[in-house]
């Protein structure tokens, strides 16, 4: 195989081979991958949104379900309402969206992946694959998580409701409560996946997400406070302790791969005419 060689202050240097040249990819060869890996993710999303239009009524009753039976363990006169002419599509569309990207998660963080890993080793590519097939279980298990803490938070503040006053609550404000605790919850679970894509990128290393250690436990129940809607210590805890030790696991995973990687010689500081290890 050729190699292509120039010189640079004074010294001749390999650069690349004719093959590893090839495979530099262009701007419009990376233009055409993000489209095309956007419009598969996009596509899994619009099946997924199919699922939800189909079980719209399933799911409106699975929703609702955490406010009635918080409703009935406080013995509360409530009632959800629905205004407006398009807000009944509306509410159809929005439920559909939400569960197209909660079923197609799998799909669109491969896509996320499989995007960042032409920049990493053959290697790290297996890794890669790893951590995106758990990537969409922990995006679910954290929805699945916030959807039965749900009744804990819902009783929390309808209990501050005054005796003898109905609480109404327009559907759409309802729904779009809900759904924010669903997300938010999904999206914090995927912490451990992107602290380790950052580790293979070279970003951070383990020992120095350890040395933030405090800092981080600090940031992951600040975020856990604001991000929750229902705004009670309860929900916060529920969301942020899960956090803390998916954040443990993360370090254990970025320290190990360190060790691997420290290892491992790097051919790349030794010249072309200079003899390696092997």
């Amino acid at each position: 195989m050729s190699t292509e060689t120039r010189r640079f202050g004074g010294r001749w240097r390999r650069t690349r081979t004719a093959k590893e040249a090839e495979q530099v990819m262009t701007l419009t060869a990376h233009l055409a991958e993000l489209r095309n890996r956007l419009l598969i993710s996009i596509a899994a999303i619009a099946l997924g949104a199919v699922v939800g239009l189909i079980y719209y009524e399933e799911l409106v009753d699975l929703l609702q379900k955490p406010y009635n039976d918080a409703a009935a363990e406080l013995e509360l006169d409530a009632l959800v309402t629905i205004s407006g002419i398009t807000a009944p599509l509306t509410f159809q569309l929005l439920i559909g969206l939400v569960v197209g990207v909660i079923i197609a998660s799998p799909v669109w963080l491969l896509q996320i992946w499989s995007f960042v890993t032409p920049g990493l080793h053959r290697s790290e590519r297996r890794w890669a694959v790893v951590f995106s097939i758990t990537a969409g279980p922990l995006f679910i298990a954290g929805a699945a998580l916030a959807y039965f803490v749900l009744p804990v938070g819902m009783q929390v503040l309808l209990n501050f409701t005054p005796e003898g006053v109905t609480n109404i609550n327009d559907l759409g404000s309802y729904l779009q409560f809900i759904l924010r605790l669903l997300l938010v919850f999904g999206v914090a679970f995927e912490l451990p996946v992107f602290l380790v894509l950052l580790n293979f990128a070279g970003v951070v290393s383990g020992e120095k997400l350890g040395r933030w250690r405090r800092g981080a436990i600090f940031a992951i129940f600040v975020f856990a406070a604001v991000a929750t809607p229902t705004g009670d210590p309860i929900t916060m805890l529920l969301l942020a302790v899960p956090m803390w030790l998916l954040f443990e696991v993360a370090v254990v995973i970025c320290k190990f791969r360190d060790k691997r990687r420290g290892n491992e010689p790097e051919y790349d500081q030794w010249a072309d005419d200079e003899q390696s290890p092997i």
